[in-house]
């Protein structure tokens, strides 16, 4: 008990401060140190379990999605080979066979000529006709022009059924695609000509030479084919759902064939390609991400909705835990909060002998503390303030008046009594608006009253050497400003900016973004930018002491976003501009 009593009383004598500190740091209550790490560690095991099985999941579905895809590609690829294998040996054999280049090259009487084609022609086409499983067309461009000609189809229309053609080669000569075809020197190759791209076709293309010297070219054979023939049955390729199956030619970089649209401005695919043996073409299959993953956004969504209830649940627990150990925390908390605001005036007051009733206690010696000083600094600090004022103010007052008395001697010396009468009666009505009847706050009207009494003196001086101009709005007449701010510059242009026979002055007011801007301007001698910066830095022999005086009034009065600012071309006159709230009410930093 004794050393209980002792420890009481070391705390007693403790500064409230630091009694309040070292409390606040050993009494935490341990629910709210425990519960945040814990909710954490719940919400990243929950957040690694899900990824780790989504992430899974999709490497599973991509794998058998693109080993599915890639077999029917490859089961594709080979029924497109033997087909084309099949034309091709077709071709070989029309481009081997010795009689049917006889026959191609035979000129004789007509009747010759026809039996010549029946016997040796018509049978070499006809039988490969038979012999191939789909519709094909087979056409024959012959240079001889003494042969008859079979034209077959239209040659526009999609492929019906097996056909074939004997077409001259002139008529070949003359097309549109042959030119390019023959500067392509490409021959024995597949290509889409003609009419092809539009029937969604692809052709065989060979020339035929004589036998004799192999260079003569005496015609050319075309087998055209279809090409969803040749890609197969499109029942494996889930072109509803995205997946797209193109045939591209790698040499021409251009696409031969395509259904579906993956892929088409989208960036999220996954591409399988097939080359297709001795040729430039290639098969290719768009699979999008979408199908990759639909089979795993269900589970994607149930991932997410038991992480999120579990996290759920977890949180809840926590905050009755929280809730049933840290009500006294809570009222705390909200206690210091009110203090942070500024209001000292609470207190706290719990029952029991625990750390919370520690934690009260010092709270409530710290807030009395605080509020003792705050008052005690907050007095004091006012009270320098309205010296400093004050000290300003007194400042304006006899620099002034010890200008306009020495002028008034002058004019007594030369025998101006009346000048100097007229002067004295002005500077009464002088002070009697300065005074003001001892406020610091005037109007800006009477303000400009004051200045139009001080030009008046003036003018006893220098009768009519200078031209006054006042551009004030009258909406910002009726706002409250400290005295004096308009005097002091005014005299500052009669004492250092006159340098010829005749000066300028203008005053203007306007409210702009909330603030009111007085300006006094010249057109006098002006200044150097030194000049300016030595005026507003203190006291000097060019005028600085009333600009001095004048800025720190304003900045002591309203904050330090108000104030005097002076810009000034030297030989061209000088703009003095004084920025005060609109409101004529001191700002919450001046405050």
């Amino acid at each position: 008990m004794e050393n209980a009593a002792l420890t009481e009383e070391k705390v007693g004598q403790m500064p409230p401060a630091a009694t309040a500190e070292r409390h606040i740091k050993r009494y935490m209550p341990f629910t709210y140190k425990t519960m945040i790490p814990y909710l954490i560690l719940v919400l990243l095991t929950d957040i690694v379990i899900g990824y780790i099985s989504y992430t899974m999941l999709i490497d599973s579905r991509t794998q058998m999605a693109e080993t599915t895809i890639r077999t029917t590609m490859e089961q594709g690829r080979n029924n497109m080979v033997y087909q084309m294998d099949e034309i091709q040996r077709m071709s070989d054999t029309l481009f081997g066979s010795l009689p049917f280049q006889r026959a191609l090259q035979m000129k004789d009487d007509p009747l010759h000529v026809y039996w010549t084609m029946l016997d040796e022609i018509v049978p070499q086409i006809q039988s490969p006709l038979q012999l191939y499983g789909n519709n094909i067309r087979l056409i024959l461009y012959v240079t001889n022009d003494e042969l008859n000609y079979v034209t077959g189809d239209d040659l526009a229309k999609p492929i019906g059924g097996d056909d074939y053609y004997i077409l001259p080669f002139k008529e070949m000569a003359a097309s549109d695609w042959y030119a390019s075809y023959r500067e392509s020197g490409r021959d024995n190759d597949w290509l889409q000509i003609d009419t092809d791209r539009q029937l969604e076709n692809i052709s065989h293309l060979r020339k035929l030479v004589s036998y004799s010297d192999y260079s003569t070219i005496i015609g050319y054979v075309r087998i055209t084919a279809r090409l969803d023939d040749l890609l197969g049955s499109f029942g494996a390729f889930p072109v509803e759902e995205g997946i797209a199956l193109r045939l591209l030619d790698s040499s021409a970089g251009s696409v031969l064939f395509e259904r579906g649209d993956a892929g088409r401005g989208k960036a999220n695919y996954l591409s399988l390609r097939e080359d297709i043996p001795d040729t430039t073409l290639v098969m290719e299959t768009l699979v999008p991400s979408a199908y990759l993953t639909k089979d795993a956004s269900r589970l994607r969504k149930a991932i997410v909705a038991v992480c999120l209830l579990s996290f759920l649940v977890m949180a809840g627990i926590g905050l009755i835990v929280a809730r049933l150990s840290g009500r006294k925390m809570g009222k705390i908390v909200t206690l210091v909060r009110s203090f942070e605001e500024g209001n000292f005036q609470k207190r706290i007051r719990f029952s029991g002998n625990d750390e919370f009733v520690r934690i009260a206690d010092a709270f409530n010696v710290m807030a009395a503390n605080i509020q003792d000083l705050i008052n005690s600094v907050y007095v004091e600090g006012m009270q320098k303030k309205q010296a400093e004022l004050e000290a300003l103010q007194a400042q304006i007052n006899p620099h002034f008046l010890f200008n306009t008395l020495s002028t008034i001697s002058s004019l007594a010396n030369l025998g101006e009594t009346q000048k100097a009468t007229v002067m004295i009666q002005r500077l009464s009505r002088f002070y009697r608006l300065t005074l003001n009847k001892g406020h610091v706050f005037i109007k800006l009207e009477k303000e400009l009253e004051q200045v139009e009494t001080y030009l008046n003196i003036q003018r006893v001086k220098y009768a009519d050497a200078f031209a006054v101009y006042i551009d004030v709005v009258p909406d910002v007449l009726h706002v409250q400003v400290i005295k004096l701010i308009l005097q002091p510059f005014v005299e500052n242009i009669f004492k250092h900016a006159w340098f010829a026979d005749a000066i300028t002055i203008r005053i203007t007011g306007h409210r702009i973004d909330g603030k009111v801007e007085l300006k006094v301007i010249d057109d006098g001698i002006g200044m150097t930018p030194e000049q300016v910066k030595r005026i507003m830095q203190g006291p000097s022999h060019a005028g600085g002491y009333g600009v001095k005086n004048v800025d720190e009034r304003i900045k002591l009065r309203y904050g330090g976003e108000y104030g005097v600012y002076i810009h000034s071309i030297h030989g061209a006159g000088t703009t003095v501009q004084i920025v005060l709230p609109a409101s004529g009410e001191p700002s919450g930093e001046a405050e």
